[in-house]
């Protein structure tokens, strides 16, 4: 006898795409999903940039610890009082707060400049720079990842393996000198250091709207030179922060591709008499492409205090480079500021990088 389940009458009714839609915004758990994480953009900013503010002031106030042994007492003194350091700690902490939420991050005692001026002049070049991070991770990590995995247990594979070891173990500044004294030092194939060189950045100083990304700058000079000498000064900071994400990607994809060839499809596939080629190709690959989406958020704060380490190795200036030229300065106000606005970015980055996993697997959900 056969049996039959009745639906409601309203989910009876509902046709698909509306179903769809009251998943994704309204009460399904995709939207749920979305809001919890949204709103923990907030505790998260908060945490970070309370940790901070704290940290700094745990050495002192800011003009002591800036100007501390240059000044004599009277002016110093002076100084503290005009930039109000000599209020309570949870005075100063809660206006710092209230400067946060209006986008006021401060002004740098070494320079006095605001922190978003800062944030806009050198913030592209951090951008370029992770973007050329990431070009290499993917090139590097997702291929080789699914080479290793196509290799399981054989000497193609422990290579790999041990490849990919060396790239995340190895620290950042000892990857760029090494690549610095054999690319060009040794062989002397590409610059040392800096974004271009001397004429090209005279050449896009005489643009109009330059968008402080060198690539793009360089294009728009129209010159086919400018556009191979920013590429070339671009290879080797890319590859010291590159090859470290990739390393991750490269054993994720190895780790996930032979998780997904002993899946119940493939094994259904391969009985059919797919060859394993084509599984690895294309049924096996693509889902092992997911988690890396998932953990980009944790890579791209990887990538921003990588940049820190990269910029002064390459003298690339950028975020990294000028936070790192900060803290020589002891300038407390302008890395508490950086530091606050990088934690903003990471935050926001994650929530966009959860959203788009969220979408793309089904599984991730509250």
């Amino acid at each position: 006898m056969a049996t039959t389940t009745e639906l409601p009458e309203a989910a009876a009714d509902e046709t698909p795409a509306a179903r769809s839609r009251r998943r994704i915004t309204g009460g399904g758990t995709l939207g749920r999903y979305i809001a919890v994480r949204f709103v923990l953009i907030f505790p998260t900013i908060f945490i970070l940039v309370t940790t901070v503010f704290w940290l700094m002031r745990s050495t002192g106030d800011p003009i002591t610890a800036a100007q501390g042994g240059r000044l004599p007492a009277d002016q110093l003194a002076e100084r503290i009082h005009q930039a109000g350091y000599d209020r309570p700690v949870l005075t100063q902490y809660l206006e710092y707060l209230g400067n946060i939420l209006r986008g006021d991050f401060g002004t740098t005692l070494s320079d006095n400049r605001p922190v978003t001026e800062v944030l806009t002049t050198y913030g592209t070049a951090t951008l370029e720079l992770a973007f050329y991070a990431l070009i290499v991770a993917f090139a590097v990590g997702v291929p080789l990842g699914r080479r290793a995995a196509y290799f399981r247990d054989k000497v193609p594979d422990a290579v790999l393996r041990v490849f990919a070891i060396l790239c995340y173990a190895t620290p950042v500044f000892f990857a760029g000198l090494l690549l610095k004294l054999v690319f060009s030092r040794w062989l002397g194939w590409l610059p040392v250091a800096g974004r271009a060189s001397t004429a090209t950045e005279v050449d896009m100083g005489h643009l109009n709207k330059p968008s402080g990304i060198y690539l793009i700058d360089a294009i728009q000079t129209g010159s086919w030179d400018a556009v191979v000498d920013v590429a070339q000064h671009a290879v080797l900071p890319a590859l010291a922060l590159g090859l470290l994400t990739g390393g991750i990607f490269l054993r994720l994809v190895r780790t996930n591709v032979i998780g997904t060839l002993g899946s119940g499809y493939i094994e259904a596939a391969r009985s059919r008499g797919v060859p394993e080629s084509r599984l690895l190709r294309t049924h096996a690959y693509r889902p092992a492409l997911i988690p890396i989406i998932t953990v980009m958020g944790m890579q791209i704060a990887m990538l921003l205090a990588g940049a820190v380490l990269t910029e002064t190795t390459f003298e690339w200036k950028g975020l990294g480079f000028q936070l790192a030229e900060y803290l020589q300065a002891r300038d407390f106000v302008a890395v508490q500021g950086l530091v606050a606005v990088l934690a903003v970015i990471v935050a926001l980055s994650n929530f966009i990088v959860d959203v788009l996993a969220a979408f793309i697997d089904p599984r991730v959900r509250y």
